[in-house]
């Protein structure tokens, strides 16, 4: 669940954030007032919330504290002044991240992912399962830390997307994961059955990949199910 909840009484950047996220295939919602923001932020129902510093009524930081005494969801918190002073009581107060106003919208996306990313490691190490900063399956090497894939030695070039995707077959190499999980881990939004936008990235991520020596496919199609990545032999490796 990759629900984002922005809490902001600026109409016009909302408008400009909502087109930015629809872009990038996040499901969201919008209020405008402290109040709402504390009732909507403690729902369980968002991964992530956008708030802004100046609102009416109660501010962002009164919002913050509230929705702290309450719940651990990450916040990344927006405001039209860039002091010091607000960013260490806002970063103090249990805020995530902190984007000072005028920001670049992908900008903003980009700390979002981040944030979602660290967030679902840390599930994953609360839940006592090893969380590796590397990964090797056959001749391919991924390095969580650095973002770095390899093969054979040799840097490959893949987008943010494509990255996350590899290293969620890679973690589970050798079993199947569906495409639904994939869509809600990597892509951060609800399958539907008729996105095929996880197949578009597979497709450009096995040609990137390329085959194993023997002509094997590294990415394996389980019809209607999801993917698999086949291991020549040993299971992944820290």
């Amino acid at each position: 669940m990759s629900r984002i909840l922005v809490v902001d009484d600026d109409l016009d950047l909302c408008e400009l954030l909502a087109k930015y996220l629809r872009l990038e295939n996040f499901e969201f919602d919008m209020v405008h007032d402290g109040n709402l923001g504390i009732e909507r932020g403690l729902s369980g129902d968002y991964a992530l919330i956008v708030l802004d510093v100046m609102l009416p009524g109660l501010n962002g930081f009164d919002v913050l504290s509230g929705i702290r005494r309450k719940s651990a969801v990450p916040v990344l918190m927006l405001t039209a002044r860039g002091d010091d002073i607000d960013r260490i009581v806002g970063l103090e107060m249990g805020a995530d991240d902190y984007l000072p106003k005028p920001f670049n919208p992908r900008e903003l996306i980009a700390r979002i992912r981040a944030i979602l990313r660290r967030a679902r490691t840390e599930a994953l190490e609360a839940s006592g399962l090893p969380v590796p900063a590397r990964l090797g399956v056959g001749d391919v090497e991924l390095d969580k830390g650095t973002r770095i894939v390899k093969r054979s030695g040799e840097q490959l070039t893949l987008t943010s997307v494509e990255f996350d995707l590899l290293e969620a077959l890679m973690r589970a190499a050798g079993h199947i994961v569906t495409r639904e999980e994939l869509v809600k881990s990597v892509l951060g939004r609800n399958f539907t059955p008729y996105d095929r936008s996880i197949d578009t990235h597979i497709s450009n991520l096995r040609r990137k990949l390329g085959h194993y020596v023997d002509g094997a496919e590294r990415i394996k199609t389980i019809r209607s199910v999801g993917y698999i990545y086949g291991t020549p032999g040993d299971a992944p490796r820290e």
